[in-house]
C-alpha cells in the first residue's frame, strides 16, 4: 500500500494542470460527456428496440437525471454549465468572464462529441442490425439518436422559436435556481433541480424537434454522425436546419436574461442593496452619535 500510493502521488503530480481555466474547461467536457451518453443512450434503446426498451418519458427522465449527474460530477470545478447558453447567459450578468465563453463552449462541445462516440460504439452492432442504419431522414432513420431533427409539421421559423422559448424557459429557472437573493435553493441540491427543469422541458416542450436548447449537446453528435457514417446530410437537411440549435438558444438565453432580471432579479437585488445601505447609514449616525457624545463627555470634564 506504501509503495502504491507513493506512484498514485506521482501520477497525481505528473497530471496536475495548474491552469484553472484549463481545469474547468476539462470538467466541463466530462459533464458533457455524460449528460449526452445517458441522454443520447435512452434514445439509442428506444429506436434500436422499437420501443420494446424505452418511450418518450424514459427519454426525458435519462436527459433530466443525465444532466443532474453531470453537474454533480463537475459543478465544484467549473459551475457544471454543461451547455454554452448557460455560460453565455452568466457571461451577459457578469457572474463569469467572457474569456470562459470561447474555452466552455469548445470543451462543451468535445464532451457532447465524445458522449456520441459511447453510444455509438455500445450500440454499434444493433445499429447494423437496424433496417436503415444509417438513414438520416424517413421512419428508420437513426441520426436523430444522436442530435435533434425536425418532425415533418415544423418549419425553419417555427423551429427557431421552438428553441428560443425552450431555451429561456431553461434559463429563467437556472438563473432562479443560482440567484442568492431569491429562496436559494440548499447547497448541494441546485444539481437535482436544474435536471427537474430539463426533465419538465423536454416533458412539455420535445415533440416538435427533440427540445435540443443545447448548441454544444446538439453540434457534437451531430459532427460525429457525419463523420461515422451518416454523411454530410446530416447538415444540409431541411435547409441548413443544424443551424437552428446552434444559434437560436443563444437568443433564448438574451431573452431569459432579460425576462428573469426585469421581473424578478433587478427587484430582489434592489431590496438586498436598499436593506444594506439602511444598515451602512444606521451604523454611520451610530457612530456620529457616539462621537458627539464623547465631545460633550470632554467638555464636561474640562
Amino acid at each position: 500500500m506504501g509503495r502504491q500510493k507513493v506512484y498514485l502521488d506521482k501520477l497525481a503530480r505528473f497530471f496536475q494542470i495548474r491552469n484553472l481555466l484549463l481545469r474547468q474547461a476539462l470538467a466541463e467536457c466530462l459533464g458533457t460527456l455524460i449528460l449526452v451518453m445517458f441522454g443520447c443512450g435512452a434514445v439509442a434503446q428506444l429506436v434500436l428496440s422499437g420501443g420494446s426498451h424505452g418511450m418518450f418519458l424514459t427519454v426525458n427522465f435519462a436527459f433530466g437525471f443525465a444532466a443532474t449527474l453531470g453537474i454533480l460530477v463537475c459543478g465544484q470545478v467549473s459551475g457544471g454549465h454543461l451547455n454554452p447558453a448557460v455560460t453565455f447567459a452568466l457571461c451577459l450578468l457578469g457572474r463569469e468572464r467572457w474569456r470562459k465563453f470561447p474555452m466552455y463552449f469548445l470543451f462543451q462541445t468535445i464532451g457532447a462529441f465524445f458522449g456520441a462516440a459511447v453510444i455509438f460504439g455500445m450500440y454499434y452492432d444493433a445499429l447494423w442490425d437496424h433496417p436503415g442504419c444509417f438513414n438520416v431522414t424517413g421512419e428508420k432513420a437513426t441520426a436523430g439518436i444522436f442530435a435533434t431533427y425536425p418532425g415533418k409539421h415544423l418549419t425553419i421559423v417555427n423551429g427557431f422559436f421552438d428553441q428560443i422559448i425552450g431555451t429561456a424557459a431553461l434559463i429563467v429557472c437556472i438563473l432562479a435556481i443560482v440567484d442568492p437573493y431569491n429562496n436559494p435553493i440548499p447547497q448541494g441540491l441546485e444539481a437535482f433541480t436544474v435536471g427537474f427543469v430539463v426533465l419538465v422541458i423536454g416533458l412539455s416542450m420535445g415533440f416538435n424537434s427533440g427540445y435540443a436548447v443545447n448548441p454544444a449537446r446538439d453540434l457534437g453528435p451531430r459532427i460525429f454522425t457525419a463523420m461515422a457514417g451518416w454523411g454530410g446530410e446530416v447538415f444540409t437537411i431541411r435547409r441548413g436546419w443544424f443551424l437552428v440549435p446552434v444559434f437560436a438558444p443563444f437568443l433564448g438565453a438574451i431573452i431569459g436574461v432579460m425576462i428573469y432580471q426585469l421581473m424578478v432579479g433587478f427587484h430582489v437585488e434592489g431590496e438586498v442593496r436598499d436593506q444594506k445601505s439602511a444598515e451602512e447609514e444606521n451604523v454611520r449616525l451610530t457612530n456620529v452619535t457616539a462621537n458627539d457624545n464623547s465631545k460633550n463627555a470632554t467638555k464636561e470634564t474640562h
